[in-house]
């Protein structure tokens, strides 16, 4: 049994509960017995009215037991003629009971029980003084109908309660869930971005440093350096931007997001390295949604990162092309040592989760005389214009 106070639900002791109905059943029937027209006192009504009272203190481990019982002692009662109390008033709390505890059939022929033995001694007239009439019949049928009327709302409204319980339980495992999983993405996210801006710059970095190394003199290494300078400061606008996002500081307004559009840079870091780079980037950037633009931009900059990482091209092809709502990307080097050092690394498959969460797919294999990543992705993201 629940109650609120102040705003707060609190669950009263369902020992208490029992004592007081045990309790009220108890004194009603002794004010009864005590009321007896004839004036009658007898110590053994008031027995049984304590004993049909401490019955129901089992009543929720042996609800079917506390009926069959109290209806027994009913007639034990009628038979030692003791003071009346009416058939159906010592069962009202065992009737609630079984109502109440999912015995409700239990209930209703328990009463029909007492109504029907009840009729029957009141039609054989062996008791003048109780024949039956319509006000006593009508009045011990609603008694018994509203203690089980009364027990079955009590479990319907728990079980509401129990449910509406279990649903905000679910709920709040759902939310917390989905937000583990959102949180989980955009580690993911921040996990690639990180991997493409610094395996990128540091591929650039590399190979420049190689050359400044083998430069004759400083003059020689001055281009080398400034173009390792070039990329780390690239390197540490990608790292402050990400801080930034993690830190939900927008004071300054959003961050251009990077897309098809910014490819150049990328390009010339590369041609810089000593790549040729021939590219034919016929999708524009307003014709792609920001999340599908951003992760074109990714997979090309991943693309190229490998190229100098691992495959010794000299030469790498760049195609984006948008045809009938999808974005269509191609990067192909000629890169003789591509067969032997392709595997499914973090960086392709950070490419290949790109697409995916975009609803596309990217491929990455050896092609004879290279090696080719192709991408199809929706040009529209789902929820974005």
């Amino acid at each position: 049994m629940h109650f609120y106070a102040g705003g707060m639900r609190s669950e009263v002791n369902p020992r208490l509960t029992d004592a007081g109905l045990a309790i009220a059943v108890t004194l009603v029937l002794a004010v009864v017995i005590a009321a007896d027209p004839v004036g009658r006192t007898s110590f053994g009504g008031y027995a049984f009215a304590l004993g049909f009272g401490l019955i129901l203190l089992v009543r929720r481990l042996l609800p079917r037991t506390t009926l069959v019982v109290t209806l027994l002692a009913i007639f034990a009662y009628y038979t030692l003629d003791l003071p009346p109390v009416g058939i159906v008033l010592p069962a009202i709390g065992a009737l609630f009971s079984a109502a109440e505890q999912h015995r409700t059939y239990w209930a209703v022929g328990s009463a029909a029980v007492l109504l029907a033995v009840a009729t029957y001694f009141r039609l054989d007239g062996s008791e003048p003084e109780a024949t039956l009439n319509g006000y006593t019949f009508v009045t011990e049928l609603a008694l018994a109908a509203a203690a089980i009327a009364l027990g079955v709302a009590v479990r319907l409204a728990r079980e509401a309660r129990e449910r509406t319980a279990q649903i905000s339980a679910l709920t709040a495992t759902e939310e917390a869930h989905a937000a583990d999983a959102r949180m989980q993405a955009e580690r993911m996210q921040i996990a690639r971005d990180l991997h493409d801006t610094i395996g990128h710059t540091l591929s650039v970095a590399s190979l420049h440093a190689g050359v400044a190394a083998e430069a004759p003199d400083a003059a020689a290494a001055r281009p080398a350096l400034d173009q390792v300078r070039a990329a780390t400061s690239d390197a540490l606008r990608e790292l402050r931007r990400t801080v930034k996002v993690l830190r939900a500081d927008d004071a300054s307004g959003p961050e251009p997001v990077l897309g098809l559009g910014s490819l150049d840079p990328l390009f010339a870091a590369a041609r810089n390295a000593g790549l040729r780079v021939e590219t034919e980037v016929s999708a524009a950037s307003d014709a792609l949604s920001r999340s599908v633009d951003a992760a074109a931009y990714r997979i090309v900059q991943e693309s190229l990162t490998n190229v100098l990482r691992h495959s010794g091209a000299s030469t790498v092809r760049v195609t984006a092309r948008a045809v009938e709502g999808t974005l269509t990307l191609r990067i192909v080097d000629d890169g003789t040592s591509a067969r032997e050092s392709h595997r499914a690394g973090s960086g392709i498959r950070g490419m290949q989760e790109r697409a995916e969460l975009l609803g596309g797919t990217l491929t990455a294999h050896p092609a004879p005389g290279g090696f080719i990543v192709d991408a199809e992705i929706p040009a529209q993201s789902e929820g974005e214009a």
